[in-house]
């Protein structure tokens, strides 16, 4: 375990936002969300080292894109919608996925007739030989000048060990005019700031729009737009009205030991399966809170992305 600066501004002062547990994997090791007083930026402090980081990425993280492969086809139908408008020159678009996992998505976009190239540090995804691949981090691949006509990098920046190095080494092989797309959770939302919806340790990194303009800036890109929405993942509010409880009527912070169990956790305890019937089982047995929660929560969901405070967020930049 090593402790850390702020990324962005190099402060040492931060608060503490919140610690909880490993949720998917080591559930007795605990991390703590840390947010920079100077900046804003939020992070993990103490946080695995780069030598450490791997166990936590054991082959079963990256079994989802098979088991729920018609989810990830329509969310790779999704994120080329966010590529159409990069301008056609006489060759093909080139294209880096940089945390391209299995190597699904840019394999999606060659399809569409583009140039593709991918990133991916991890040893337990599965070998890719049908393109050029990296298996590197992104910011020593041998590309030192403007070649991509986009980059992207989709629910990435939050597992990286220093993002401002990425943002920059975006910069450098981006063409002028292209596009630089990335996915992101929302650290202004209350499922990241409040809800312990972030994925802990696999997490390290929590941006808020002001933070990730300001990492643009420094790389000499410019942020064009933000997308709050769950188009391509969702992040669910789960427990939102449990929190407004506890802050307004209990006058105190939601903490970890106050949250119940996911639907999942419930079932895999329980031994039983997902059902209409198994979900309305698992919702009466925990609270009031948790059937009310969960029959409400779409609605609560549209009210943050209408309101530009969703968990999620896909941004598109480019390099003038």
């Amino acid at each position: 375990m090593e402790t850390i600066n702020c990324n962005l501004c190099g402060s040492e002062d931060y608060r503490v936002v919140y610690s909880m547990p490993d949720r998917l994997y080591f559930k007795d090791e605990w991390f703590t969300v840390v947010e920079c007083k100077s900046c804003g930026l939020g992070f993990v402090n103490p946080r695995p080292a780069y030598s450490e980081i791997f166990r936590y990425y054991p082959p079963s993280f990256y079994e989802s894109f098979e088991k729920e492969r018609n989810f990830h086809q329509r969310r790779y139908r999704t994120q080329a919608k966010f590529l159409t408008n990069i301008p056609r020159g006489k060759d093909k678009k080139s294209l880096l996925d940089v945390g391209c996992a299995n190597g699904d998505f840019p394999r999606y976009m060659q399809n569409l007739g583009w140039q593709v190239e991918g990133v991916e540090v991890s040893p337990n995804s599965k070998p890719i030989s049908d393109f050029k691949i990296y298996n590197q981090e992104f910011t020593d691949i041998p590309i030192c000048e403007p070649y991509y006509d986009a980059i992207t990098a989709w629910a990435v920046l939050e597992h990286v060990h220093n993002p401002m190095a990425y943002f920059q080494k975006a910069a450098e092989v981006l063409k002028v005019g292209g596009f630089f797309v990335f996915l992101v959770t929302n650290f202004e939302s209350i499922s990241s700031r409040c809800l312990f919806r972030e994925d802990l340790p696999r997490h390290l990194y929590f941006y808020t729009e002001e933070t990730v303009r300001k990492y643009l800036a420094s790389s000499g890109l410019e942020l064009i737009k933000s997308d709050y929405s769950d188009k391509i993942y969702p992040m669910h509010p789960v427990n939102w009205l449990r929190y407004y409880v506890y802050r307004h009527i209990k006058r105190c912070d939601l903490k970890w030991e106050d949250i119940p169990p996911t639907r999942i956790e419930y079932f895999n305890k329980h031994k039983i399966n997902k059902s209409l019937g198994s979900n309305f089982r698992y919702a009466v047995s925990r609270s009031p809170f948790t059937l009310i929660d969960m029959i409400l929560m779409p609605l609560f969901e549209k009210y943050q992305i209408l309101s530009n405070n969703y968990g999620i967020v896909t941004y598109i930049a480019t390099k003038p």
